[in-house]
């Protein structure tokens, strides 16, 4: 019943995402000035000329790192993205396979695949398809994929251990698996577990070592955290989607522009929520036999 009841938090609040279009990209304004725009996009690990290179509203800022820039894709390649909400990662991926590869999306808000093959038409993205599903119950068969992406997705998730073995399902013998996530240094103190939205990439984060540890469970081998990454009070307060879950924990509901209109107990949410996370890229591969 709570796993049901965290999944239905967490579509509702994407679905809203997807519907009022809170995006980054460099022709909207969304995301504060220019400045800003790219501090962000590049602290999770995007080029200006990657973001250009996709359809308009394809990029939503839910992200925590760029698992295509890491996964080493070929051509031809099949690449499944774990909750890939309006697009991003499979445009990106879809460049880097070409013609003779494929990109399955798979997300469990409709709203939110609805607009990625909106954005998939606008950008006549062949190579590309977007399912309704969850990750934990892939809508994929067996041995399909070259390699599975995922982007701060992981961490939404009741079963994560279901997640990853899912994953390990879908990918063919030798297949590699690129995840950006968020996890937890330390425990989240109760009050932040309280306040936090489902949707929120904190509140269902967990132990760096048990993240890793369910991968190594799911039967992947060669488990490697490549790259780490702790964001600043600035870049939290920066972010749309960041300050609206922000708000929903402040005595008022309205949507914060800077730092200077957060409330000192918002303040020490923030910060006690940085200190506690990280972000990590981690690779691994499932075994030939």
């Amino acid at each position: 019943m709570e796993e049901e009841k965290t999944r239905k938090n967490v579509r509702e609040g994407y679905a809203k995402i997807a519907k009022e279009g809170l995006c980054c990209s460099p022709t909207t304004s969304c995301c504060g000035s220019p400045t800003t725009y790219e501090e962000l996009s590049t602290k999770m690990g995007y080029t200006e000329e990657e973001l250009k290179s996709i359809p308009e509203g394809s990029s939503l800022c839910l992200g925590c790192g760029n698992p295509v820039a890491l996964a080493s894709l070929e051509e031809g390649e099949t690449v499944i993205d774990l909750g890939s909400g309006a697009g991003v990662d499979c445009f990106l991926a879809a460049k880097k396979v070409g013609e003779r590869g494929k990109v399955i999306g798979v997300d469990m808000t409709p709203e939110m695949i609805d607009k990625a093959r909106e954005n998939a038409r606008k950008g006549n993205y062949g190579n590309v398809e977007f399912r309704l599903g969850e990750i934990e119950n892939l809508p994929v068969a067996d041995n399909t994929a070259d390699v599975i992406i995922s982007n701060c997705v992981i961490n939404l998730s009741p079963k994560k251990k279901r997640a990853f073995k899912e994953a390990f399902r879908a990918l063919k013998p030798g297949g590699r698996l690129m995840v950006s996530d968020i996890v937890l240094l330390k425990e989240l103190p109760e009050a932040i577990k309280k306040r936090a939205h489902p949707a929120s990439c904190v509140k269902g984060a967990i132990m760096k070592d048990k993240y890793i540890e369910a991968i190594e469970q799911a039967g992947f081998q060669d488990v490697k955290i490549i790259k780490e990454t702790q964001y600043s009070f600035e870049d939290i307060v920066n972010d749309p989607n960041a300050r609206v879950i922000v708000a929903n924990s402040n005595k008022n509901t309205q949507e914060l522009k800077s730092v200077s209109e957060l409330e000192e107990e918002s303040k020490e949410i923030v910060k006690e929520t940085l200190i506690s996370t990280t972000s990590i890229n981690v690779s691994a591969t499932k075994p030939l036999k």
